[in-house]
């Protein structure tokens, strides 16, 4: 391949400035203030700068551990120009859990915020610099930067899995990657200029940068930048805001339901939200529909960087809980363990393909090469087909229990009894049995007062006997990864020990 077809965009802010400069790019939540394409870019050229007055070129790597701030989204698009790659940080990580994923590759630069300066300060990978030293690149000049030229292969963002098996591994999203997740998403969701989104996910996240953020630079559309997830923030920016666009994990929109405005808040103005990071309880699609809210499940993963389906509007109600068809740009297959695809309602693992997978994980090339077999990404997550060809994603392989032969699949078992008045939340893990091998046990959270043999009925009216767990423990709260999801494994470690009788 010559250099020029492998030539991607790297500076998307100046492209966008060109072709839109006044249109609105940001809006500062807390303040209101606005920001067009025209001044991000500026700011973007400032921080590119800057960061090559720090010895940053292509190829470095720019550390940020810092909750939600704009100097993050100016760093990442600074990266770009520069040919550098953003590294993005849990902030909730511990000192240690840190230093394991910086130690054995020291970043060139790490920044961070004021909420991190005691983590970040006890860190000693690389240069460490609090945000407030980005204040020097009001010095610099804002003018037009010669980027430096990227391939699609170069990488741009280091993001990490939800580190629920382990510790988390860095998925690197190339320049490629990121540019093929917004394309497959602008043209399948039907994103637009017109388009506001609300940006509460963690930026650390690639929830976060790629589900909306970068489709929504590449449509010319805003994000309203949030310090982090707050019920009554969103309902008040869905009435005042312009917002057509909504991105979160289930127990952003558990939250929702459960305030006081959410029965009365005006979402006539949203056109697309979506669920994902986890499989979504049947419930809250009820009470969506309700109220006459477009939500859907969404499926996505780090290293497809995230988005690979969307459900046409036609078909939500009919299909609930499904992820419907793949993006334009994107092929899927369903396999079964020797790898042979399987019909339809026959539960694989699904594998992806397509322009948008990520280019591998940072040092650790041996789980590249299984991550990435014959050209596809062997996700680990298990789907099945339907007969119209629509998705729903019904667990992760690592996850199914095996009971007596049967696979049994929790977030089937999870998707009825969240349907349940008195189950606010629920995981359903897998436990030793001296009959059946393993057994489910469901981890439950209440609202009031719940009675075991009542939710265990509840069951059984609507799954198969093998299927019904055969008891239940009850918690305050479900632990959860940075990334916000259900953390089965620590639920596991608390709940799953002994035997079910």
């Amino acid at each position: 391949m010559s250099p020029a077809a492998s030539w991607v965009q790297g500076d998307w802010l100046a492209a966008r400035a060109r072709l839109s400069p006044e249109r609105i790019a940001l809006e500062i939540a807390k303040d209101g203030r606005t920001i067009t394409y025209a001044a991000w870019n500026e700011i973007a050229n400032r921080t590119a700068r800057w960061l090559e007055t720090q010895g940053v070129g292509k190829g470095d790597r720019v550390a940020v551990l810092s909750k939600n701030r704009l100097e993050i989204l100016d760093l990442w698009f600074a990266c770009g120009k520069l040919g550098a790659i953003l590294q993005t940080l849990n902030f909730r990580l511990t000192v240690h859990e840190l230093a394991q994923l910086l130690d054995p590759a020291p970043p060139s630069l790490l920044l961070y915020g004021p909420d991190t300066a005691q983590t970040a300060e006890k860190l000693s990978a690389g240069a460490r610099l609090d945000f407030e030293a980005m204040q020097a690149r009001g010095e610099l000049s804002g003018a037009a930067f010669e980027a430096t030229p990227v391939t699609a292969d170069d990488p741009w963002v280091i993001c990490y899995t939800g580190g629920s098996t382990g510790i988390p591994k860095g998925a690197l999203l190339t320049h490629g990657s990121i540019l093929a997740n917004a394309v497959n998403t602008v043209a399948s969701w039907q994103l637009a200029a017109t388009d506001v989104a609300i940006l509460n996910a963690p930026l650390f996240h690639v929830g976060g940068l790629s589900v909306l953020t970068a489709p929504l630079v590449l449509a010319g559309g805003r994000s309203i930048l949030c310090d982090g997830f707050d019920a009554g923030e969103v309902l008040s920016l869905c009435e005042t805001g312009g917002v057509t666009a909504f991105f979160g994990v289930p127990t952003m929109f558990l939250a929702l339901l459960e305030h006081p405005r959410f029965e009365t808040a005006d979402l006539s103005g949203l056109k697309l939200v979506i669920s994902g990071g986890a499989p979504c309880p049947e419930a809250i699609f009820e009470r969506m529909q309700r109220r006459g809210v477009p939500f859907k499940q969404g499926y996505g993963l780090t290293e497809a960087g995230p988005n690979t389906f969307w459900l046409p509007d036609s078909m939500a109600a009919q299909k609930v809980g499904s992820v419907g068809f793949p993006l334009f740009g994107i092929d899927t297959r369903v396999v079964d363990e020797s790898g042979a695809s399987v019909g339809p309602g026959v539960a694989g693992e699904l594998l992806i393909r397509g322009a948008h997978v990520f280019g591998g994980y940072f040092g650790l090339p041996a789980e590249t090469e299984k991550a990435l077999r014959g050209g596809w990404l062997q996700t680990g997550d298990l789907a099945v087909v339907d007969e119209d060809g629509a998705y729903r994603i019904v667990g992760r392989s690592k996850d199914v229990i095996i009971s007596g032969g049967e696979n049994v699949y929790p977030a089937e078992i999870e998707g009825v009894l969240s349907m349940h008045p008195a189950v606010a939340e629920v995981c359903v893990i897998g436990v030793p049995h001296a009959r059946w091998g393993e057994v489910g046990r469901a981890v439950v959270v209440t609202r009031g007062e719940a009675d075991s043999e009542a939710l265990l009925a509840y069951a059984r009216n609507r799954l198969a006997k093998f299927k019904v767990p055969k008891d239940v423990v009850y918690t305050e709260s479900l632990p959860r990864t940075g990334a916000g999801k259900v953390d089965r494994r620590a639920i596991a470690e608390t709940f799953g020990q002994g035997s079910s009788s």
